[in-house]
C-alpha cells in the first residue's frame, strides 16, 4: 500500500512534481475539473438557496474511478491544485467526490514547481479554504444564471442561438462604445512648424541643429503670416537650460501586464500567452501566471541582484519592494517571475523561450538602478514675434535598466522616449542661421480600437474580471462573433505643406495614408445590436460600476467576510423581474432594425436588421400583399452606416444570364463576394469581374475551369471502398481514407495503384504515426 498520492490537476505538472517526491509519493491529473454544472440544464436551485446541481462529465468519469482506486490504497491523499479560487474549487469538487476523510487529507500550495517550494509546502499543509471555494461557486453560478436566463430572451427579440455572459457583454460594450466614438469623431487640422539652423560643430563645421515651435497654428492664413515674418528675422539663442532626468523601470510582471508586453513585444494573442505561461510553470521555470499582485520575495531579490552583479557589476543593483495596488488582489502573493533567476535561457519551444526571456528580463529590470538622462532644452527667438523655437537634446549618462528592458506601449503618443540625441555645442546669445521652415499641415487622430493588450488593460482598470478571467472574456466574444480581430484599411489623405526655402514660400500638396490598423478588435453588427439591446432592457448588466462592484463582491465571500447565498439573492429579486417582463415586451420593430428609407421603384420600405443567418437588406414588410425580398449585406457593410443608395445596388443580383444544357446560369452576392451558380456548382467571380456586367459566355467559361480543376483533382475512386480516393492536392498526389490523408510516395504513379496498394500504404503509415491525442489544456495523452 502506498503511502502518499499527490493530486494535480494537469499531467505536466504532475510529471514535474513527481521529480521532487521520493518512491513514497505517487503524483496523478484530475485533467481540469471534474465536476461542473450540467451543460444542458440550469442546475441552480433557487428556492433551495441557490444550491447548485453539479456532475461528473462522461469524458471524467473513468479519471474519477481511477483516483478513487489510488485514494482507496492511501495513507494520505495530498491536493495539490492551484493556490487560486479555481484551484480551491478543484481541491473541493475532489474532496467531496472521492468522498474523502479529513484526518487522511491535506491541502497543499504553491506559487512555484522547484524542489524547495514543493517540499515546503508538504511540511506546511493547510485544510481546504472553503471561502476561496464559495466566491468561485458565486461567479459560476452567478454567471450561469445570467446566461440561462439572458440568452432565450435574445433568441426571442434578437436571433436564435445567441448567448449572453456577465463579464463578456461589458467587454463587447467597451468595443462598441470605442467604434462610435470613432464614427463621431471629427478631424481638425492644426499646421506643425519645424526649422532647421545651420551651426559649427566642435571642429567648425556647419553641423543641423532641428527645432520645433511648440504650439500648433489653426489655420493657413497664419502659417503663411508666420512663415513671411521669419523671412527676414534673426535668430538667436535666448536660452539653454540642462536638468538631469530619472527613468525608474516597470514593476515586474502581473498577469495583465505580462499579457499586454506578450502581444506588443512578441505579437502573442492573450490565449497564446497564457498557454504558453502555463507550460512553463508546469515545467518549473516560472512562478504561477494567475496573479495581480507585484511581490517579488526576497529569494528572488537576492537571486537579482547576484545575477545583476555578476553580469553587469555592482553599479547597476537597487532592490526594489513593489506594492500591489490592485483593489482585492488575491490570485497569488507573488509576481510572475523565473523560478530561477541565474537561467537567462531555457530550454523549450522558440515561443515559451520567447516568453521566458521576456519575464527574466522585466524581473531583473525591476531589480536595477534608475536610468539617468541629461536633458537640454535650447529656446530660440525670432526678431518681431512673440513666438520662439525650441530644440532638444538628450544625453544618456547612466543606462541602468535600459540595458536590459524597455517598456512597450499601445500607442506611440504614450512613450516616453529615453535615446541619445546630441545637440552641437551651443552658448546663449549665439545667432543661428537659417535653412529651411516649414509649416506642415497635421490632423488630429480618432481614439485608437483596442487591441487584445489594450482591453485587457481597460478591464483591469475599470475593476472588471480578474487574472483568470481577461484570456476566457476576449477569447469568448470572438468566439460567438460578437467582435472579429481585423484590420482597418488606411485612407488616402491630401495635407498641405508650406515651406519657405532662402525668400521664397513654396505652397505644395501632398498626400498620406492614414488610419490604417491592424489586428485591432471590431464590433460585428450582431455584437452592436446585443449591446444596444441588452443596454436598453438590461443596463445594469452592463454597467461598469455594476460589473466591478460584483468582483468586489466576490474578494469580500474569499475574504469571509460576506454569504455567497446573500449576493446571490440581491442580486436575483431585481434581475429575474426585468428578465420577465423583457420577454413580455412587445415592439413594433425588431431589435436593431434600421430603417432606410423607400424603394423609388415601388414605395416599398427598405430597411436592414439581423436575420438568421446575419446582417440582411430587406425591401417590403409582413404587412405588404407580397412577400418581402431579402439580400445578404456584404462583408464590409454595417448595419450601422450602410445607406440606402448601397442597399438597393444588393437587389440587383441574383440576375439570370441564360441557359446552358438546360439548367440556368446566374450570377449572385453573398457575405464573401459576387458568385455564378450553375447546376449546384457555385464559381467565385474574380476580384476584376463585375457581377452586374458579367456574360453568359465569360460566365460559361470561368463554370468550365473550374470543372477541369476539380476533374484534375479526383484522380481515382474504387466501387468496392467508396471511402478511399486518390486526389490531387497542393502539395502532389495523396489517398484519402476514412478523414485521413496519406501520402503517396514519389517513385509510385497514383493512377497504377490498386485498392490493395492502398490499403497497405495506409496501413504502413497508420503504424509509423499512431493517431495523435485531441489538444487542449488538460488533455489526456493516450
Amino acid at each position: 500500500m502506498q503511502k502518499n498520492l499527490v493530486i494535480v490537476e494537469s499531467p505536466a505538472k504532475a510529471k514535474t512534481i513527481e521529480k521532487f517526491l521520493g518512491k513514497d509519493f505517487k503524483v496523478l491529473s484530475s485533467y481540469g475539473h471534474i465536476r461542473d454544472l450540467k451543460k444542458k440544464e440550469f442546475s441552480i436551485d433557487i428556492e433551495k438557496n441557490f444550491e447548485p446541481h453539479y456532475e461528473i462529465p462522461a469524458d471524467k468519469k473513468k479519471v474519477v474511478a481511477e483516483l478513487k482506486e489510488e485514494a482507496g490504497k492511501a495513507d494520505t491523499v495530498w491536493l495539490a491544485s492551484d493556490e487560486d479560487r479555481e484551484g480551491e474549487a478543484i481541491a473541493w469538487h475532489l474532496y467531496e467526490v472521492l468522498k474523502l476523510k479529513p484526518e487522511h487529507t491535506k491541502r497543499i500550495v504553491f506559487h512555484e514547481i522547484t524542489k524547495s517550494a514543493i517540499l515546503k509546502a508538504i511540511e506546511h499543509p493547510r485544510q481546504i479554504d472553503i471561502n476561496l471555494v464559495d466566491a468561485q461557486q458565486a461567479r459560476r453560478v452567478l454567471d450561469r444564471i445570467v446566461g440561462f436566463e439572458l440568452s432565450p430572451v435574445l433568441w426571442k427579440k434578437v436571433k436564435p442561438a445567441l448567448s449572453a455572459g456577465r463579464v463578456q457583454s461589458v467587454a463587447v460594450r467597451l468595443i462598441v462604445e470605442r467604434e462610435r466614438e470613432i464614427h463621431a469623431f471629427h478631424t481638425e487640422a492644426a499646421y506643425r512648424v519645424t526649422a532647421v539652423f545651420l551651426v559649427p560643430d566642435a571642429d567648425g563645421k556647419p553641423v543641423e541643429l532641428k527645432a520645433e515651435l511648440p504650439r500648433r497654428i489653426k489655420t493657413k492664413a497664419e502659417a503663411r503670416d508666420f512663415l513671411q515674418s521669419c523671412q527676414q528675422a534673426t535668430f538667436t539663442i535666448s536660452d539653454i537650460t540642462t536638468r538631469p532626468l530619472k527613468k525608474s523601470p516597470a514593476a515586474p510582471f502581473t498577469t495583465s501586464t505580462l499579457q499586454q508586453e506578450a502581444a506588443r513585444k512578441l505579437g502573442f494573442t492573450v490565449a497564446q500567452t497564457m498557454m504558453v505561461a502555463q507550460r512553463l510553470y508546469e515545467s518549473g521555470n516560472i512562478t504561477y501566471m494567475r496573479t495581480d499582485s507585484v511581490n517579488l520575495s526576497e529569494y528572488a531579490i537576492n537571486g537579482s541582484k547576484e545575477a545583476i552583479t555578476h553580469l553587469m557589476g555592482e553599479r547597476y543593483v537597487n532592490p526594489r519592494h513593489y506594492a500591489t495596488k490592485t483593489k482585492g488582489a488575491q490570485e497569488a502573493h507573488e509576481a510572475i517571475r523565473p523560478t530561477n533567476m541565474e537561467s537567462s535561457k531555457i530550454e523549450g519551444t522558440p515561443q515559451e523561450r520567447k516568453l521566458y526571456d521576456l519575464i527574466w528580463k522585466r524581473t531583473i529590470a525591476s531589480q536595477m538602478a534608475d536610468a539617468e538622462v541629461e536633458k537640454t532644452t535650447v529656446t530660440i527667438s525670432i526678431t518681431g514675434e512673440a513666438d520662439a523655437f525650441t530644440a532638444t537634446g538628450e544625453v544618456v549618462k547612466f543606462d541602468g535598466f535600459l540595458r536590459v528592458y524597455r517598456e512597450s506601449y499601445d500607442d506611440d503618443m504614450e512613450q516616453p522616449e529615453v535615446e541619445t540625441r546630441l545637440l552641437p555645442p551651443l552658448k546663449k546669445g549665439q545667432t543661428l542661421k537659417r535653412g529651411d521652415i516649414v509649416a506642415t499641415e497635421r490632423f488630429t487622430q480618432h481614439p485608437a480600437r483596442y487591441t487584445e493588450a489594450s482591453l485587457v488593460r481597460k478591464l483591469e482598470e475599470l475593476g472588471i474580471g480578474r487574472p483568470s478571467t481577461y484570456a476566457p472574456t476576449i477569447s469568448t466574444i470572438q468566439q460567438r462573433e460578437y467582435v472579429e480581430k481585423g484590420d482597418k484599411p488606411g485612407e488616402e489623405r491630401s495635407y498641405n505643406v508650406l515651406t519657405l526655402q532662402g525668400n521664397e514660400i513654396t505652397d505644395t500638396t501632398r498626400t498620406e495614408i492614414t488610419g490604417a490598423e491592424k489586428a485591432k478588435l471590431l464590433p460585428t453588427d450582431t455584437g452592436t445590436v446585443v449591446n444596444d439591446f441588452l443596454l436598453e432592457y438590461f443596463p445594469s448588466i452592463l454597467d461598469y460600476n455594476f460589473t466591478a462592484n460584483v468582483e468586489k463582491q466576490f474578494d469580500e465571500i474569499a475574504e469571509g467576510e460576506k454569504q455567497w447565498t446573500s449576493i446571490l439573492k440581491t442580486f436575483y429579486k431585481d434581475f429575474h423581474p426585468s428578465v420577465e417582463n423583457t420577454l413580455a415586451t412587445k415592439s413594433a420593430h425588431k431589435a436593431g432594425e434600421r430603417i432606410l428609407g423607400a424603394e423609388p421603384a415601388t414605395g416599398k420600405q427598405v430597411s436592414v436588421k439581423i436575420g438568421r443567418f446575419g446582417p440582411v437588406a430587406q425591401i417590403g414588410t409582413v404587412d405588404d400583399a407580397e412577400k418581402p425580398r431579402f439580400a445578404q449585406l456584404k462583408k464590409d457593410m454595417s448595419i450601422e452606416t450602410v445607406t440606402l443608395e448601397e442597399v438597393l445596388e444588393l437587389f440587383k443580383l441574383p440576375r439570370t444570364l441564360g441557359e446552358h444544357e438546360g439548367k440556368t446560369v446566374s450570377v449572385g452576392a453573398g457575405r464573401f463576394g459576387p458568385y455564378i451558380y450553375y447546376n449546384s456548382m457555385y464559381v467565385s467571380l474574380p476580384k476584376d469581374s463585375d457581377p452586374l456586367s458579367i456574360t453568359l459566355k465569360e460566365a460559361l467559361e470561368l463554370i468550365k475551369a473550374k470543372q477541369e480543376a476539380e476533374a484534375q483533382k479526383h484522380l481515382k475512386k474504387f466501387e468496392e471502398e467508396p471511402e478511399l480516393e486518390i486526389l490531387n492536392g497542393r502539395y502532389g498526389p495523396y489517398i484519402s481514407y476514412k478523414g485521413n490523408n496519406y501520402k503517396i510516395p514519389k517513385d509510385i504513379v497514383p493512377q497504377d495503384l490498386s485498392l490493395q496498394a492502398c490499403l497497405e500504404l495506409v496501413k504502413l503509415q497508420d503504424e509509423k504515426e499512431p493517431s495523435k491525442p485531441k489538444k487542449g489544456r488538460y488533455a489526456k495523452k493516450k
